[in-house]
């Protein structure tokens, strides 16, 4: 048995089998091991995992610790309560994994950002042809009803109007070099389209500047590769200089205002990918529904 003012620090919980299968039974032995269950894991809440929904129910007493709270009140005032303008950023490679989010974003935000490799898909349903680069195809008629939406509810949608270019398509991302800049709507038919260009910038800088809230998620680049960073290191600096509240997604748009040296001019980086998107789409995540449940 332990003794006052011992821990014991267990093994990664997913390498028994009824973790990830939300095995009630190993939520149980777990339990055996404490009296007060404290979950202070964001990165994890969007997962229904025995640690994470099993056995805050079977425990005398659970709580959430103070970073889920942190989360909590960041994303969850962003999202239900935010101060206006309020500006959501979102990049990243694919629309299909922020399609929710995006929707679910519409009817909040005064203005919406698309940068990224998913903006070649809105611009693809535009009309315009995007050479090489990464698109969706099966999501064109979603992008299409994404802008439609977005200008019946008055929101500012706003795309990139140029772009950095590589002709490297088919090389791994480090050995890729930047071929130069192309307009939107112009864009070559041998060329990917790698990061947002200077005049992108500006503009995603002219809508940010009003916002008194603002949310990004998902870079503006192929930030990995020096060459193609430019974009993305630019947001980040605005953000740093704006008088508002800017919360960060997690996963590679931590990575990248970590990289920017600007992080600590952020008012606050969630610790989730997955879960911090989650939360975005407006789902009740599996944590935060057991301690919920838990406490009646």
């Amino acid at each position: 048995a332990l003794k006052p003012g011992e821990v014991l620090l267990l093994e990664n919980l997913r390498f028994h089998a009824g973790e990830e299968k939300g095995d009630m039974d190993f939520a149980k032995a777990l339990a055996k091991l404490g009296q007060v269950y404290v979950n202070d894991a964001f990165g994890t809440a969007h997962r229904p995992h025995a640690s994470v929904s099993g056995l805050p129910a079977v425990m005398g007493a659970c709580c959430g610790g103070l970073l889920l709270k942190k989360e909590w009140q960041f994303l969850g005032a962003a999202l239900e309560n935010p101060v206006r303008p309020y500006v959501a950023v979102t990049g990243g490679a694919k629309v299909s994994s922020k399609l929710a989010v995006l929707t679910h974003l519409l009817g909040k935000v005064d203005a919406l950002i698309i940068g990224g490799a998913m903006a070649n898909t809105f611009l693809k349903a535009k009309g315009l042809e995007v050479g090489k680069s990464l698109v969706e195809d099966n999501l064109l008629d979603e992008a299409r009803s994404i802008m439609e939406k977005a200008a019946a509810k008055g929101v500012r949608l706003a795309l990139p109007v140029d772009f950095v270019i590589s002709r490297d398509a088919g090389l791994p991302l480090d050995q890729m070099t930047a071929a130069g800049l192309c307009d939107a709507a112009s864009i070559p038919a041998d060329a990917m389209v790698l990061d947002i260009g200077p005049r992108s910038q500006a503009l995603f800088a002219q809508v940010l500047a009003p916002a008194k809230t603002v949310v990004w998620n998902g870079p503006m680049g192929a930030f990995e590769n020096p060459a193609f960073a430019a974009g993305t290191m630019a947001v980040a600096k605005t953000l740093s200089e704006l008088d508002a509240t800017t919360v960060i997604g997690g996963g590679d748009t931590d990575a990248a205002v970590h990289a920017s040296g600007l992080a600590g001019r952020m008012s606050f980086i969630s610790t989730g990918g997955g879960a911090s998107l989650e939360f975005m789409e407006g789902k009740e995540l599996p944590a935060f529904k057991a301690l919920r449940e838990c406490g009646k």
